[in-house]
């Protein structure tokens, strides 16, 4: 049986936290401090979590962590004016809003109100179209992260057929165009594809972006196909049946210590790029 290879996304995400800590030490001594400011409207305890977690992996590599936290009465408008609020200030680099955000607050308009030099989650329609031309300065972080995992252990995308489940404006539509622009072949399925196991059977890559605990199933995986599981779901589980798709995939991100940490990492890099643009703009 040929040796499967597990994806650590720990490892690759390590790594490129150490390329950043002297990028980051570089920018304190000529004297910017990368900053990235987190805004959470309400008290969803996933998404608290997943702030402190970003907060404490900013403040680890000496990036600054501004919290804002609005209520969950907050309106689309109060939103808004926070985020061009952000926007004017200079010393922050880059703006991460929390979603989901309460169903009463308009969110594709509060994307909107990020600039374009501070979305470093890559959420707006200029930064989606600039991906999808394949020259975004920050791309949405977990498809920049399913590819850094595959470029790092060296799996090939040119020519490979990849079948990606999921078409949200921040994952699998961006992805998909990342993998096109690569040269892969993709298919993008969701929620109303026919005979979703057959075209899985098909895939030399697949991405599982759909957000239901174990719904890719063992037997939907051809033989040596490489996986890649964006999904985390309540239990620490992804989007794919593990011990089923690891059976027949040569490759597979577990769940944890796959993708996410590496989404992690890419959103500390596109802040610390941002950081080195204002301060070279600012050096003018």
């Amino acid at each position: 049986m040929t040796e499967k290879m597990i994806l650590d996304g720990s490892r690759v995400a390590g790594e490129m936290k150490e390329t950043l800590k002297g990028r980051v030490e570089a920018l304190a001594a000529a004297g910017t401090t990368p900053c990235l400011a987190t805004i959470l409207v309400g008290d969803d305890p996933a998404s608290e979590t997943y702030v402190r977690m970003k907060g404490n992996a900013c403040r680890r590599l000496g990036i600054e962590s501004r919290r804002i936290h609005l209520d969950r009465g907050t309106t689309t408008g109060q939103l808004t004016e926070a985020i061009r609020t952000l926007n004017d200030d200079p010393l922050v680099h880059g703006i991460l809003l929390q979603h989901p955000v309460p169903r009463h607050i308009d969110e594709r308009a509060a994307f909107e109100a990020i600039a374009i030099g501070k979305d470093v989650d890559g959420v707006t329609a200029l930064g989606f179209a600039q991906n999808a031309f394949g020259f975004a300065a920050y791309p949405s972080c977990t498809p920049a992260a399913i590819l850094a995992i595959l470029d790092y252990y060296r799996i090939p995308i040119e020519g490979k057929h990849a079948v990606v489940v999921g078409r949200s404006p921040i994952l699998g539509k961006p992805v998909s165009l990342m993998l096109l622009n690569r040269n892969a072949t993709v298919t993008t399925c969701h929620s109303k594809t026919s005979d979703l196991p057959g075209l899985l059977r098909q895939a030399d890559i697949v991405v599982a972006a759909v957000g239901r605990p174990r719904f890719i199933q063992g037997d939907w995986i051809r033989e040596g196909a490489v996986v890649l599981d964006a999904g985390y779901n309540e239990g620490n589980v992804g989007d794919v049946d593990y011990d089923a798709c690891l059976a027949r995939a040569s490759a597979i991100t577990p769940v944890p210590a796959g993708v996410g940490p590496v989404t992690i990492a890419m959103l500390l890099k596109h802040t610390v790029d941002a950081a080195e643009k204002a301060a070279a703009t600012a050096g003018r």
